[in-house]
């Protein structure tokens, strides 16, 4: 019965996305402000409809309800609580029906939270959110429902894959959602100013904390599935450039671009046209990244659908919001008022080229994403791998670095440049003092590593740079700098942390990447192995099971100059359900630093396995840089500026009668 309810909810709630999305739209063309009032009551529905949906879904898993073809394909009932609830969007039908509420739970926080809104401008955003929800509920009823029933239900279910059983895939999805859906408000802004053909400061300022909160959970996601993928998969890598990745980070690099557009045409009311068409593309590479996944044109762990119908679907989808979009920049474009003109050397030139970069960049990683792809339909075969984007992608990303803490020193409309780099000098001579110390305690050998470091230090340090001007400690002294430090907005502290966790994951990168130790051998109980400055015994092996799955685990004694500083436990898992093993590794921390090891199966010798070990220099940094980008982001979205948004006129404007 609950089922049946939570299905129920499902199809009320697309009836409640089918007028949220018309009488708004008509409120607005015919001025009838109770028509437009429909918006937010519809918003609030529709949320309650599909969480009410999702609810039911949860129920049958936390139950092992297997009469749901959906909790049979993926859910046991020896399974863990946690992996109960994760399996819900575990896979394709129920990742839709997440997809579906978080796209309601942010319609309701605009209904919510958008106070300060004009009426015409709420009833507008709301109903383009309305709009893709009807596209996404329809979606999922009629190809991807998660409430089929079985005439003759199992004893038991067949288990979600082995390798989606871990609290990493129970977080790394919802974040993700949480920022490729954040930007669809972001869509629906542009949206909707380009049906009014209206868009100043006011309107940069109310789309600018959706943006921030999209950029956050989007960065939460990717930094989430590259530790999942670190530790998980057993290849020891952070990131392998998979079509899956690189749809999470077109969207994060354009959404980054959007973040940095928005500020200049809130400040100057300048980049009009370039922001609009930053926010459709944005949630255009969102969209994208769902059809890759979805569509089943990748194979992947992440890549659920092998249904035709879904695949066609999401692309009408894609087509109808994208091209719809698109088409509508084009038609207004060239009626939105040009805003404040500025220098090429000036606060707004260094954003406009670090978007310049950012854009391109994006660009590269989608045609590096595509091309294979569109070479297969034609029957061809190319593959586009780590080569091509370290090559292309690498360069082009660095000198987006290299221009980021020069960007907040110059002043807006006119910059000096010298001056910006007269006041960077200490960061440049530290930078380089780093690249040399490093060249000289590994040697010479590693020139692009070295001169990665330098970046980087360059990076970190002079994200800081501008709070220290602003401070003024030569000119005023030590006690009052403080004072005036102390005084700055916090978006000011929250943009440095931005851009200096920026520089401590691109230590890590480079770190890891150019000073890893790594061996690969066959060891039987008893051998020792040396990897960098470790000695690696294998003790021995012994039998384990867990609540569905049985282990065997290896026990590695590792010692540095013949004292042993830690114990390594690498392990094989047999799930029976699925019949399926998987690999988990064994890794230990120590300092910032990481020791790696994975088993692999059977050696030539008998009594032997296959052991892959990995000591990695700095590689924490990589997770602890975008914990630092969050903090950052957070901390501008707690800046008073954005809580209050733009101004609340002081008497309600009315619609005005035709």
């Amino acid at each position: 019965m609950i089922v049946e309810f939570g299905h129920f909810a499902l199809i009320l709630a697309l009836a409640v996305a089918v007028g949220q999305s018309i009488l708004p739209i008509a409120g607005f063309f015919r001025r009838d402000p109770a028509l437009m009032a429909v918006a937010p009551r519809a918003s609030m529905m529709q949320l309650l409809l599909v969480a009410l949906a999702f609810a039911a879904l949860t129920y049958a898993y936390l139950v092992s309800d297997f009469s749901l073809l959906n909790v049979v394909e993926n859910s046991h009932s020896e399974k863990p609580l946690i992996f109960k609830i994760s399996g819900v969007w575990g896979n394709h039908e129920g990742s839709m029906l997440l997809w579906a509420l978080i796209l309601a739970l942010f319609g309701a926080a605009v209904a919510a939270f958008g106070g300060n809104l004009p009426q015409t401008l709420k009833a507008n955003v709301l109903a383009v959110q309305g709009w893709i929800s009807t596209a996404f509920l329809a979606f999922i009823l009629t190809t991807s429902n998660p409430f089929l029933r079985l005439a003759e239900p199992p004893m038991e279910g067949r288990d979600l894959n082995p390798v989606l059983q871990d609290v990493g895939l129970a977080i790394h999805p919802p974040l993700l959602y949480l920022g490729y859906v954040g930007f669809s408000i972001a869509f629906a802004f542009a949206i909707a100013a380009l049906i009014e053909g209206r868009i100043d400061a006011a309107w940069a300022r109310w789309v600018r904390p959706w943006v921030l909160g999209a950029w956050i959970f989007l960065t939460a996601g990717i930094a989430m599935g590259s530790y999942w993928a670190y530790y998980e998969l057993g290849w020891g890598g952070f990131w392998f450039w998979d079509p899956v990745e690189n749809a999470s980070l077109m969207p994060w690099l354009v959404g980054t671009a959007l973040l940095h557009s928005a500020v200049v045409m809130e400040k100057r009311e300048a980049l009009k046209v370039w922001t609009v068409l930053l926010a459709i593309l944005a949630f255009s590479l969102s969209l994208l990244g769902t059809f890759l996944v979805r569509s089943g044109v990748l194979t992947s762990v992440h890549a659920f659908a092998t249904d035709p119908a879904r695949g066609v679907f999401i692309l009408a989808i894609l087509c109808l919001f994208i091209g719809g979009g698109l088409g509508l920049f084009a038609f207004r474009a060239g009626t939105l008022r040009q805003g404040g003109l500025f220098a090429p050397v000036s606060r707004e030139g260094a954003l406009v080229l670090n978007n310049v970069f950012l854009t391109v960049a994006a660009g590269v990683v989608l045609f590096g994403t595509l091309v294979p792809l569109i070479v297969s339909a034609f029957g061809g075969a190319i593959s586009v791998g780590a080569p091509y984007f370290n090559t292309v992608f690498g360069p082009l990303f660095g000198a987006t670095l290299l221009v980021v803490p020069l960007g907040p020193l110059l002043a807006w409309k006119r910059g000096d440049l010298l001056g910006a780099l007269e006041r960077l000098w200490a960061v440049f001579a530290l930078a380089a003092l780093v690249a040399v110390l490093v060249a000289w305690m590994k040697g010479e050998t590693h020139i692009t590593a070295l001169f990665g470091l330098g970046v980087a230090v360059w990076v970190l340090v002079g994200a800081f740079a501008e709070l220290v001007t602003r401070a003024r400690f030569r000119e005023v002294g030590l006690s009052v700098g403080l004072r005036r430090l102390a005084g700055l907005p916090r978006s000011a502290f929250g943009t440095a942390l931005a851009h200096a966790g920026l520089g401590v994951t691109l230590l890590g990168i480079v770190a890891t990447s150019a000073f890893q130790s790594e061996a690969i051998l066959e060891m039987k109980p008893g051998d020792t192995a040396t990897v960098g400055a470790y000695s690696v015994t294998f003790d021995g092996i012994r039998n384990s099971s867990g609540p569905n799955y049985s282990e065997s685990v290896a026990t590695m004694t590792v010692r540095e100059g013949g004292v042993v500083r830690f114990v390594v436990e690498p392990s094989r898992r047999f799930y029976a359900a699925r019949q399926m093993p998987t690999t988990e590794a064994g890794i230990r921390t120590h300092g910032l630093s990481q020791f790696y090891v994975t088993l692999g199966g059977e050696g030539r010798d008998s009594g032997s396995v296959v052991v892959r070990m990995w000591d990695k220099p700095l590689v924490t940094l990589i997770w602890l840089g975008a914990l630092v980008m969050m903090a950052g982001g957070t901390l501008s979205l707690a800046d008073r500026r954005l809580r209050v948004g733009a101004p609340k006129p002081a008497r309600r404007a009315t619609v005005p009668a035709e």
